[in-house]
């Protein structure tokens, strides 16, 4: 019921002009496939919009978390938010407010979440909910804010910290939990709570025990996600033994090579695009350090962006040799799992 509440919140976003722009970014991903050649109609319907770079966790696969970043690290400001979103607004229907470090950081948050909500756009970020405190969480759900997504990689304090290192279990149950009292307290149906599970090695013995927990602490869906690591082809202590949790197979010769074919297409392309703190906008959520530069928004408007020849040359590298392209290497686009 939940889920479907959500799937119901998501097309209630929907107006004449943002089905007019659904349908032409549909029709443009398919052309381009049959055409092998970038065709761009409209603009996207969901963007990732990066509220920060900064974190208190220190995650071993994450560059925020590991401080190895060769881009800036700062706070996205409200102006250019709304410099962002007065010109791509009316098309967009879903915003993500997350690309990396830790959302709530940024003091500004709860203001971009509620700019957004006047504007009819489905908001949703992710979360290490070490900022959820009683107050918080509690200005979470008046926000209006959609999605939330709780990351939550291993049960007890010390399965947890293997990986989200510098991070306390407790606190993140006590989050959870202040999330799900203040629903109910405001009789709010958003934002849709979702526990994310990534499964590693040091946590695949504890998918029962999570399934049982998320039930126990009552939020509205459990999400059992498969881990991005960078060093892969010599095996990685962080590969789950499970093949269903596992983006990586072991070849015969004892190297691993990721469970993608590496079609020449990417929906992506099409329909979505990530904005950095500082107004970059880059392909897609895989080029973490932004070395893919499409354009900057503080100079430039959207439209100059999405359409520039540096994306265009990019779209055209996709789909004709996207192995080559380093950050589509480690991609689940076409992955089955």
């Amino acid at each position: 019921m939940a889920n479907f509440r959500d799937s119901l919140n998501i097309v209630s976003k929907l107006t004449p002009i943002r089905l007019w722009n659904l349908l032409l970014v549909q029709l443009s991903y398919h052309l381009t496939n049959l055409l092998k050649k970038p065709v761009l109609w409209g603009k996207p319907f969901s963007v990732s919009i990066e509220p920060t770079t900064s974190c208190n966790l220190r995650c071993p696969e994450c560059p925020s978390g590991l401080r190895q970043f060769s881009r800036n690290t700062g706070m996205l400001t409200i102006d250019l938010y709304k410099k962002i979103v007065n010109e791509i607004g009316k098309r967009l229907m879903y915003m993500i407010l997350y690309f990396q470090g830790e959302p709530y950081l940024n003091p500004s948050f709860f203001d971009i979440v509620k700019d957004a909500k006047k504007r009819r756009i489905y908001t949703a970020t992710s979360t290490n909910a070490h900022f959820l405190n009683d107050e918080n969480a509690r200005k979470t759900v008046e926000s209006g804010l959609d999605r939330i997504i709780v990351s939550l990689d291993g049960i007890g304090q010390e399965t947890y910290a293997s990986y989200r290192v510098g991070g306390r279990y407790q606190r993140v149950l006590d989050g959870i939990e202040n999330l799900v009292k203040w629903k109910k307290e405001l009789n709010s149906k958003t934002p849709h709570i979702i526990l994310q599970f990534i499964v590693f090695r040091t946590n695949e013995h504890q998918i029962d025990e999570v399934k049982a927990l998320s039930k126990k602490l009552g939020v509205d869906e459990l999400q059992l996600k498969t881990a991005q690591v960078y060093e892969y082809k010599n095996g990685n202590p962080l590969i789950p033994t499970i093949d269903k949790y596992s983006r990586y197979r072991q070849k015969t010769d004892g190297t691993w090579e990721i469970k993608n074919d590496f079609k020449n297409k990417c929906y992506r392309m099409s329909v979505s695009c990530v904005i950095t703190w500082d107004g970059l906008v880059v392909p897609c959520c895989f080029d973490k350090d932004a070395f893919y530069q499409m354009g900057d928004l503080k100079n430039n408007s959207f439209e100059e962006v999405w359409k520039s020849e540096p994306y265009k040359a990019f779209r055209t590298k996709v789909i004709t040799n996207r192995k080559s392209i380093d950050i589509c290497t480690n991609c689940t686009e076409g992955m089955e799992l």
